[in-house]
């Protein structure tokens, strides 16, 4: 039995889908039963409970073989990122009620960082909670998503033009796809040959440029990148679903990538590149 949390996202379902591929049981913990009623019927034990209920949590761990846990997406938080500290907190105690013999975590390039993080603070704050605990854990420093990028597809086959915050335009961003996550997770999970604590950065460079290309391919028209205007980023971040006043955590976020501040290539580090290509992951969202 192994669980998986965040079943219903898509690392999270990507985790799932590759254990049960492989023949094991998956164990989730699900907000709602009724959302997650197609990974029930797939032969998914489901667990009703909150993230930050750690008795809920404690008991969806016990027996299992491994587990891999993460940060529930949170693109508003509150500044002080009380939202993620109290869900450090239920891990911490649930993994101190029933400890898993191996742990992968979902957690994030720059998560060594401890300021100018932006929304990565969340994922720095779960490696901080978790580096009590002496069971073998491996954090999957994971680089920007690829499905980030997929809501541009449907602009940019009405305009040509893939707008990006990551600029300039030539210049590498580490990129992973949400199905090379789950895949890295789930073989960090069955296998049990390894100890102590490992650190895996996941992921490949692309330039905003190479991401247009790889529009273009699909969409079978020409597609070019083009920067979003610095004094437009809060405007456009709110166009994308964050909510007004809230836009900062991302802003940070992105001009610490921009500057370098994040990056692949910390010391004591594994590096483990990409085998999705963007490509892949567009002509999969356009059907």
């Amino acid at each position: 039995m192994f669980f998986v949390m965040g079943i219903t996202g898509n690392v999270g379902g990507a985790t799932a889908e590759n254990l049960l591929a492989k023949g094991h049981k998956v164990r989730a913990l699900v907000r709602n039963r009724n959302k997650a009623a197609a990974w029930e019927s797939k032969g998914v034990e489901l667990i009703e409970g909150d993230v930050t209920d750690a008795a809920s949590l404690a008991g969806a761990l016990r027996g299992v073989e491994a587990a891999y846990l993460m940060m529930l997406p949170n693109f508003a938080p509150q500044r002080g990122f009380p939202e993620a500290k109290a869900v450090t907190a239920s891990y911490v105690e649930a993994l101190r009620q029933a400890p898993p013999p191996r742990l992968a975590a979902l957690s994030s390039i720059g998560s060594e960082k401890s300021e100018r993080l932006g929304l990565i603070t969340a994922t720095h704050l779960l490696e901080q909670a978790l580096a009590q605990f002496s069971f073998p854990i491996a954090f999957i420093r994971a680089g920007s998503f690829v499905e980030n990028a997929v809501p541009q597809l449907g602009p940019a086959a009405q305009t040509g033009v893939f707008y990006s915050f990551y600029q300039p335009m030539d210049r590498p961003v580490p990129t992973i796809a949400s199905r090379d996550i789950g895949a890295l997770a789930a073989e960090l999970m069955t296998d049990s040959s390894w100890s102590g604590r490992r650190i895996i950065e996941l992921g490949s460079p692309y330039t905003p440029g190479q991401m247009a290309s790889a529009m273009s391919e699909v969409l079978g028209r020409p597609v070019v990148a083009q920067p979003v205007p610095r004094d437009r980023w809060d405007a456009t971040a709110e166009s994308f679903g964050i909510p007004a006043g809230s836009t900062w955590g991302y802003v940070e976020m992105v001009e610490s990538l921009n500057s370098g501040w994040i990056n692949f290539g910390v010391p004591g580090t594994e590096h483990v590149p990409a085998t999705t290509k963007p490509a892949q992951v567009f002509a999969a969202a356009r059907g």
